[in-house]
C-alpha cells in the first residue's frame, strides 16, 4: 500500500471511531433555513429517476448539491441534488448526465459562475462540470489526493493536496499552471483580501507530538508563503467573521495527541489572539462554518453547536443533539450537516430551522454524503 493509501485507511479509522471525516460533509446532511417552520416533518421518500429536463433555464442554478464520497477504493462517489422550489431529489445526477462514473471519494464541490468544481479525491482530479446540464467541460488532472479548492479571483484558484503541494489552477484553460511547495498535507483554506490562509495537517509518516501544525499565509499577487502560525494538531476547518477575524478548529491529533481546541487568528498581526479549549476524549470537533452575515459559528462535536463569534466561552449545550446519528458534514448558505449511518447504505439529508434546530424534512442521499454546495441562488 502507498503512502497515500496508507493515510487514508488511517483517516477512515478515525471517521468511524469520532464521527467525522476529513474529506468534508455530513451523512445525515442538515441545511438551515433563516426562520424555524411549524411544519411536521416531511421525508422525500421517492426521489425522481431523470434529472431536471428543462437545460435551458440552467436547472441545477437553484438547489443543493450534496457530495458522497462513496467507499474508498469502490469508485462509487456520486451527486445528488435537491431542487429548492419544488424539493425534488436527483440522484448520481453526474452518472446520468456524463453515461460515466464520477471517480472514487467525492471531497467537496464549489462554485464559480456556470461552473461547479468537483474535487474527487483518490482519482487524483478535478470534474469541472456546467451548472446548465452537469455535463463534464473538462477533467483536470495532475493533483495529487486534492482536498479543497478557493477562488482567488475569476482567473485563478488553489486546491490543497494531501502530498507536499498547493496546486495553482488557471481558471480560463483549466488546467495545473503551478505548484506551491509545502513541507506536509495542507486541508482547507479562506481568502482574506490578498492573502490565503491555508491549514496544514502534518504528515502521519511522524507522532503527532513531533507534526507541524500550522497555518499558511500567502500572497496571492506573487503565490508565495510569506509567513506562517503554529497552531494546535490537525488544524482542520478555517472561516473568517464579519470583523475580519480567522477561526480555526484543530483536533488534537487522530490519537488523541492534546486536547481539540477552536483558534481566533488577527490576520492583520498575524497572532493567535484567542483559544477555547474542548474537554478532552468527549470526541472530536470538525465542520468549522459561519452564517451568511459571519456573527455566527456552528461546528460539529457530536451534535451540530452553535456559537455568536463574541462569545466569551464555548457552548455547553448541542443546538441540535446527535441522538445515535453519526454527523459526518456541515456547510452553510444556510447550514447543512448528514448522517453517514454505516459507510455502506445511503445516507440521509436533514433540512433543520437555524435557529431552534428543528428538523423540517429528511432526504435520502448516495452513499456517505460528506459535503454540501449551494448556488449562489438557492433560496426557497
Amino acid at each position: 500500500m502507498n503512502l497515500k493509501n496508507k493515510v487514508i485507511k488511517r483517516i477512515n479509522i478515525h471517521n468511524r471511531k469520532s464521527g467525522y471525516k476529513l474529506i468534508l460533509f455530513i451523512g445525515l446532511i442538515m441545511y438551515f433555513l433563516s426562520a424555524c417552520s411549524k411544519e411536521p416533518i416531511r421525508e422525500v421518500t421517492t426521489p425522481p429517476v431523470n434529472p431536471p429536463s428543462d437545460t435551458s433555464k440552467a436547472a441545477y442554478k437553484n438547489g443543493v448539491f450534496i457530495i458522497n464520497e462513496g467507499n474508498y477504493n469502490w469508485a462509487n462517489a456520486s451527486v445528488t441534488f435537491i431542487d429548492n422550489k419544488s424539493d425534488q431529489v436527483y440522484q448520481d445526477i453526474f452518472m446520468k448526465a456524463n453515461s460515466r462514473g464520477l471517480g472514487d471519494v467525492a471531497q467537496s464541490m464549489k462554485v464559480s459562475g456556470d461552473k461547479g468544481f468537483i474535487i474527487v479525491n483518490n482519482s487524483d482530479k478535478i470534474e469541472v462540470v456546467s451548472l446548465k446540464d452537469f455535463k463534464t467541460i473538462k477533467s483536470i488532472t495532475g493533483f495529487s489526493s486534492p482536498r479543497y479548492i478557493e477562488f482567488v479571483d475569476t482567473s485563478k484558484a488553489y486546491v490543497t493536496n494531501m502530498r507536499r503541494n498547493i496546486s495553482i489552477v488557471d481558471l480560463k484553460t483549466l488546467t495545473i499552471v503551478k505548484n506551491i511547495p509545502t513541507p506536509y498535507w495542507t486541508e482547507s483554506l479562506v481568502r482574506f483580501g490578498q492573502f490565503m490562509f491555508v491549514t496544514c495537517i502534518g504528515s502521519f509518516n511522524v507522532p503527532t507530538a513531533d507534526r507541524k501544525s500550522q497555518v499558511y499565509i500567502i500572497d496571492t499577487r506573487t503565490d508565495v508563503i510569506v509567513d506562517s502560525l503554529l497552531l494546535g494538531k490537525e488544524p482542520v476547518s478555517i472561516t473568517v467573521d464579519r470583523k475580519n477575524k480567522i477561526w480555526v478548529i484543530c483536533t488534537g491529533g487522530y490519537d488523541n495527541y492534546e486536547a481539540p481546541t477552536l483558534q481566533r487568528i488577527d490576520p492583520v498581526l498575524n497572532i493567535v489572539d484567542k483559544i477555547f479549549t474542548f474537554p478532552v476524549q468527549q470526541g472530536v470537533p470538525s465542520r468549522l462554518c459561519m452564517n451568511p452575515t459571519q456573527d455566527t459559528l456552528y461546528y460539529i462535536y457530536n451534535g451540530v453547536y452553535q456559537m455568536a463569534a463574541g462569545a466569551s466561552e464555548l457552548p455547553a449545550t448541542a443546538l441540535i443533539p446527535a441522538n445515535g446519528h453519526l454527523f459526518y458534514g456541515l456547510g452553510i448558505h444556510p447550514v447543512t450537516g448528514s448522517d453517514a449511518i454505516d459507510y455502506v447504505q445511503s445516507g440521509k439529508v436533514f433540512k433543520c430551522s437555524q435557529a431552534g434546530g428543528q428538523v423540517l424534512e429528511t432526504y435520502t442521499a448516495g452513499r456517505i454524503p460528506g459535503s454540501f454546495c449551494f448556488t449562489t441562488s438557492a433560496k426557497k
